[in-house]
């Protein structure tokens, strides 16, 4: 019988095919470790590099994909991967001269060092903001939530109070927002709003809808313009509240907590409130009052 022969073995025949069709089970190990909440994608493959995780007992290489049956562990401790069943969030105002890493090799301030201390979990960043850039920062303590809100599918508005330097025609302003080719592809401004100014120092809110890098400062740059002065006041729904001021965050209230998740396509989760002692904390904050950055406005839909 034909069947006999090597090269028509069942076996053999179905891994072939597979073989053709069927792709790495599991999900990227950066992808899964980030979503814990301990630190970025890219900070995660350089843990994997320098051999700080592993895969049911072996140490992890750079691509390995994992299932929900993987044991992972980070420097010999195993890692709880079930998703938080509660959530918290809350608001930071960056200043400039800060990084959004949790560790930074120039010994630079970063946005962690402000935060209040959690007994369990850790803060994770939903998205990041340049060093010379201030404004709204948000964190949370679920990693699916940042995750999620993280992916370039999810399009999520958000908006800049940008001073740009130079002289700034309708024909610049026109190029802007029908969108122009930049170093990683087309990008444009959804919206472009006056805010006023002087001379050739003029103030402008814009929106967009990714978080590339340098994304509004290379979109001016684009035209020729200089941008002296950048702050994020909105992502999504959450605008940053006046009396919020450099260095000082904020519990986010429920209503944009809920705003977040149904942003991010998820079922909100219990909302986690802040201890009476970090109420405390942040109140002692805001009667500081110190800081403060360039001139806020009312909210307004990008």
């Amino acid at each position: 019988m034909a069947g006999n022969s090597r090269g028509d073995r069942p076996g053999d025949a179905a891994s072939a095919a597979a073989g053709q069709t069927s792709t790495p089970a599991g999900e990227k190990l950066q992808k899964v470790l980030a979503r814990t909440g301990l630190g970025s994608r890219r900070e995660m493959e350089r843990w994997i590099e320098a051999g700080r995780v592993s895969i049911d007992g072996r140490v992890a290489r750079l691509g390995d994909r994992v299932t929900d049956k993987a044991r992972l562990a980070v420097d010999g401790k195993p890692l709880q991967r079930a998703p938080a069943a509660e959530t918290r969030c809350i608001l930071y105002h960056k200043p400039p001269g800060e990084v959004c890493s949790r560790s930074d090799p120039e010994g630079r301030r970063t946005v962690f060092e402000r935060l209040p201390k959690l007994p369990r979990g850790r803060w994770i960043s939903i998205g990041r903001l340049d060093y010379n850039t201030s404004g709204l920062l948000l964190f949370t303590t679920d990693g699916e939530l940042a995750n999620a809100l993280m992916h370039p599918s999810a399009n999520i508005e958000r908006e800049y109070m940008v001073r740009v330097m130079g002289e700034v025609g309708e024909d610049v302003l026109a190029r802007l927002r029908e969108g122009v080719m930049l170093e990683d592809g087309p990008a444009r401004f959804t919206d472009i709003q006056d805010g006023g100014g002087e001379g050739i120092n003029r103030w402008y809110y814009v929106v967009i809808m990714e978080g590339r890098n340098r994304e509004v400062r290379r979109l001016w740059e684009s035209q020729g313009l200089t941008v002296s002065r950048l702050k994020r006041v909105r992502y999504g729904d959450v605008f940053i509240p006046s009396r919020v001021k450099q260095g000082q965050w904020v519990e986010l209230e429920p209503k944009d907590v809920k705003s977040l998740y149904r942003l991010a396509n998820l079922e909100a989760k219990p909302l986690r409130r802040a201890t009476a002692k970090e109420r405390e904390n942040m109140e002692r904050q805001f009667a500081k009052r110190g800081g403060g950055g360039p001139r806020g406005r009312k909210s307004r839909r990008g």
